[in-house]
């Protein structure tokens, strides 16, 4: 007999069947590389933040985009100061998918927001094309004179 992984029979069968019970199903597409709902809400992640903004100023730049439910800011302990990351909860998707959409390389407090969803489905995602170019040429070799 052919052996099947785990997966596969869980797949196949159906997990709710092989467990049991029925289960709420997260929202969000199901394509590879969509967005994913945590539990609680769309969870989006912010870096390249200037490390002397504040909560406060965070807080109110992304309020332009919708409700936020949750915001985590980490502080460096030595110095106080913002790790330069924030991760922030909107209840609502439309209002993340803003926030991801407009600011994402947009300058705040000097520096340029680098905003993506915290959480996105499993798979294989599209890459772009300049992502292949790079990864096909190897790095240049040093000079041996």
């Amino acid at each position: 007999p052919r052996r099947t992984s785990i997966r596969r029979r869980r797949l196949s069968s159906g997990i709710n069947a092989e467990y049991g019970g029925d289960f709420d199903e997260l929202e969000g597409e199901t394509r590879p590389g969509a967005p994913q709902k945590s539990i609680e809400g769309w969870i989006i992640f912010v870096t390249n933040v200037h490390i002397e903004a504040t909560e406060n100023d965070i807080f109110d730049k992304f309020s332009e985009y919708g409700e936020i439910k949750n915001l985590n800011a980490n502080l460096d302990r030595r110095t106080g100061y913002l790790k330069g990351y924030v991760c922030i909860e909107y209840e609502q998707y439309n209002e993340a998918r803003l926030a991801v959409e407009q600011a994402n390389n947009e300058n705040f407090l000097g520096q340029e927001l680098k905003v993506d969803w915290a959480f996105v489905r499993p798979g294989k995602k599209a890459t772009s094309s300049k992502r292949k170019e790079r990864r096909r040429g190897r790095s240049p070799s040093p000079d041996t004179d």
